[in-house]
């Protein structure tokens, strides 16, 4: 079997490895994702104002770019109940033809009161030939979803699922579709669809989000 490089011949004591590990961490136990150095290649951006310019293949989706935080709900809910869930959702790029998409969501009790965290997912926003876009995107819940789509007007997008491969503990979440938009007042809002195994789509979930950077 292959050995890891600096493990070859390894015999330290139980005492001597503790010791080792404890001195190696006394340069990084007060450091954290915030205070790492900078990478050696341009960083992300959420602001097309700031850091690498932006990539012509994602111009249709500039309208997109930024970090947005609001209030949402799940299912087919015309608005009468309380906001269920918080959401921040980060569309980012560095300079290259794709966006990075990231959700995190987070559950609010009937006072608007957070309960915990909630769905996380990360992916990619890839514009492909002829204005079509594919949406690569992961769930924490053990789901891969492939959407493909494009731009319904010069603020809005549709993307409905072309392949969802689910992990054995993953959720039985077969299909899905997603319109995004940006409504007259700024805010990124979106309406999303799931299918269930043996089952039609229904509405999911639904959300109307403030530029909060960008």
């Amino acid at each position: 079997m292959a050995e890891l490089p600096g493990m070859t011949g390894m015999t330290t004591s139980g005492d001597r490895a503790v010791a080792d590990a404890a001195a190696r961490a006394a340069g990084t136990r007060e450091v954290n994702i915030d205070s790492v150095p900078p990478l050696p290649v341009p960083a992300d951006t959420a602001n097309v104002r700031l850091g690498p310019e932006i990539d012509s293949a994602c111009l249709a989706l500039l309208p997109m770019v930024g970090i947005w935080r609001g209030t949402g709900r799940f299912g087919n809910d015309p608005g009468e109940r309380a906001p269920q869930f918080g959401q921040q959702i980060t569309v980012s790029h560095d300079g290259r033809p794709f966006l990075r998409f990231e959700s995190v969501m987070w559950s609010l009790d009937a006072d608007g009161a957070v309960r915990g965290p909630g769905e996380r997912e990360v992916g990619w926003l890839r514009p492909q030939k002829g204005g079509t876009i594919e949406l690569l995107l992961t769930h924490a819940e053990g789901r891969i979803e492939v959407f493909y789509g494009r731009a319904e007007t010069l603020t809005s997008w549709a993307l409905t699922t072309d392949a969802v491969w689910r992990t054995p503990s993953g959720s039985a979440v077969v299909g899905a579709t997603r319109l995004y938009g940006i409504t007259g007042d700024g805010k990124l809002a979106y309406v999303e669809e799931r299918a269930l195994a043996g089952a039609e789509l229904a509405p999911y979930a639904s959300a109307a989000l403030e530029r909060i950077a960008g």
